[in-house]
């Protein structure tokens, strides 16, 4: 997938380490969910074709999902818990910005084992022989002689149960189907036996039955069989059938909520797939969007009312739909084009995260997965974008941060002397009426205009659930990336709304992607030469020590951090010192230069060439400033 972005014109980095790039977040996939209805037993003189039994006769169940598979139904408890997306045993920590200890939080999201059941929802031996002394009469000759097994009754084979989603009778094919899903639950070779036997293509066409109940089993079936990335194989041949459009043809017409979780929970599963993810966004984006998410994140019926709040994170088919388009957005350039230009679905993703702002529902699943989203769809926004193509060099000129010499910057302000009323109308200090903006944004704009900067801090300051966290920090990252004009309104947005203490605070959090994101993010707010100032003021030992080294008073959490951690350290140190002095003496104040010469002798032993040449880079700029070389050697 596509990675966020970071360019300066100033930058004496390589072009390697000016690439350096926050990950695009994908997620697993929903969870298979092994609930089905029984269908009733059948003898071998029913297994030619006579119709089974009404479905009523009794139900089995496996393991029953909870309101949202995969997702802990308990209500959030913000301290105290184990985070567990990926690990259950790893806890997330971070300490207060102002004073006080570190606070423990809690991802909410563990993965839920659904166990199967001890016993076989058919017997494999058949019925019981009653024990000796219980028979009324004696057996016959006949019955000691047979085996009673041909009397009782036997489990389907699977090509059986394959063909009987082709029964004349709707009962049939609805517990086949269903049959189908219990039996490949968490079984990848049944999974593809069944899509060697063509059972992939009968339970496509199934979709467009007249019979819901007929829908529902088939939906379940179809989810199981597409769960995973063992099974990318039978998400191919699912979308070589016609799946994706007779799946969202299914979700423009049935009302039926269950139907609908189902249907948006094959789509997630199936967008799991590269292969699968500019068809997902040719078929079915617009219905997505129209049908699923602008109705259930309540945004064409606001102002927000209390009980749409309520009903809006528990919803699961808003929850699929925005983890589908999570997974697809970051399937390139034409894919985020066309989401970026789907009407509506922009305004919807940021009214779901606004909505759930100052509630228990900030650690959503649904608010994380349209956060990940609009970072994506952040990403490049200078270069993709036709508002972005239509601002010339003399104007990207103007509103860089400072001189482009380096000269005179101390009293340049931040984006130069106002020497000319032309320029001085295109720049914008954070206070008052922007001067290209007199209506508000909407669409596309709400992307990159500086109204969405507080959104996404207030994220940063409450939420604990980290992927939120990171993904907040990435869309931040993306949008303060470079000198388009926005991204300069951006740096002094973030300024403004207080939001540099908010990403130093998240410094100290024991979560490596988190901390990747937030130092990239704080390395494009430097751009800005009063962020400069203030990041070199407020976070210089922040910065320094989540750097590896001896000197660590919690050596341990540094050691966790990865190369790339490391490395997006680094280019912020360098970003930072650049063209200012003060800065790097800070930066020797706060035992950075030992530890950057620990990594940068390192050579390759501890970290790798990417760390050790970034480590080197700062030293080098340090080394530049004469006057402080008497310093560095004491």
């Amino acid at each position: 997938g596509s990675r966020a972005s970071y360019s300066s014109q100033h930058s004496h980095l390589g072009s390697e380490l000016r690439a350096l790039q926050s990950p695009e977040h994908h997620i697993d996939p929903i969870y298979e969910d092994r609930v089905y209805q029984k269908p009733p037993m059948r003898s071998l003189s029913q297994s030619q074709g006579d119709p089974l039994q009404p479905a009523h006769t009794g139900t089995y169940r496996t393991s029953t999902a909870p309101s949202s598979p995969g997702v802990d139904s308990v209500p959030l408890q913000r301290t105290g818990s184990q985070h567990g997306t990926q690990n259950a045993t790893a806890t997330f920590q971070r300490a207060s910005y102002a004073a006080g200890p570190a606070s423990n939080y809690a991802d909410p999201y563990r993965q839920l084992q659904y166990c199967p059941s001890v016993e076989s929802p058919y017997s494999k031996s058949g019925p019981a022989i009653p024990p000796e002394g219980t028979l009324a009469r004696s057996p016959s000759i006949d019955s000691i002689q047979k085996d009673p097994r041909e009397f009782g009754w036997r489990d389907p084979e699977l090509p059986e149960v394959i063909q009987m989603l082709q029964h004349q009778f709707p009962s049939v094919q609805s517990n086949a189907a269903a049959y189908l899903q219990h039996l490949c639950f968490g079984d990848n070779k049944i999974k593809a036996e069944i899509r060697r036997q063509g059972g992939i293509q009968l339970l496509v066409d199934l979709l467009d039955h007249r019979m819901t109940e007929v829908h529902r089993s088939a939906c379940g079936a179809l989810r199981n069989l597409v769960y995973g990335k063992a099974n990318d194989d039978n998400k191919i041949a699912l979308k070589n059938c016609g799946g994706i459009p007779a799946l969202v043809r299914l979700l423009r017409k049935t009302t039926d909520l269950e139907i609908r979780e189902l249907v948006t929970g094959v789509l997630w599963n199936l967008s799991s797939c590269d292969a699968l993810k500019m068809p997902i966004i040719q078929d079915a984006l617009a219905v997505l969007t129209n049908a699923v998410i602008i109705p259930h994140s309540g945004w064409e019926n606001s102002p927000l009312q209390d009980d749409h709040k309520i009903q809006l994170h528990s919803s699961q088919v808003l929850r699929n739909a925005t983890g589908c388009l999570r997974n697809v957005s970051s399937a390139g350039e034409e894919a985020r084009r066309r989401m970026r230009e789907c009407d509506g679905l922009t305004d919807a993703l940021l009214y779901v995260i606004q909505s759930a702002l100052g509630s228990s529902e900030i650690d959503s699943k649904t608010v994380e997965n349209c956060v990940c989203i609009l970072r994506n769809l952040s990403y490049r926004l200078a270069a993709e974008t036709s508002q972005g193509q239509q601002m010339g060099t003399d104007e990207l000129d103007g509103l860089l941060c400072g001189d482009a010499n380096g000269k005179d910057t101390e009293s340049s302000g931040c984006w130069g002397k106002k020497k000319k009323k032309k320029k001085s109308q295109d720049q914008w200090d954070g206070v008052g009426p922007l001067p290209d903006c007199a209506e508000p944004p909407k669409g596309i704009q709400m992307l990159w205009h500086p109204s969405i900067v507080k959104p996404y801090l207030t994220l940063l300051s409450e939420c604990s659930n980290p992927d939120t966290l990171e993904g907040a920090a990435g869309a931040l990252q993306n949008l303060a990336a470079g000198s388009w004009k926005w991204s300069v309104y951006i740096r002094a947005a973030v300024r403004k709304e207080k939001g540099l203490p908010i990403l130093v605070e998240l410094l100290r959090i024991d979560n490596d992607r988190v901390v990747c994101a937030v130092a990239t993010a704080l390395r494009n707010m430097a751009l800005d030469v009063r962020n400069k100032e203030l990041i070199g003021k407020y976070a210089m030992r922040d910065l320094v020590h989540r750097l590896p080294g001896a000197n660590n008073s919690n050596s341990s959490a540094s050691k966790a951090m990865s190369d790339d951690t490391v490395t997006a350290i680094c280019c912020t140190l360098h970003e930072v010192i650049t063209k200012n002095m003060e800065n790097a003496k800070a930066l020797r104040d706060a035992g950075g230069i030992e530890k950057l010469v620990g990594i940068s002798k390192s050579k390759g032993d501890k970290h790798s060439p990417k760390v050790v040449k970034a480590a080197s880079q700062v030293l080098n700029s340090m080394w530049q400033y004469r006057d402080l070389r008497s310093l560095y050697k004491k």
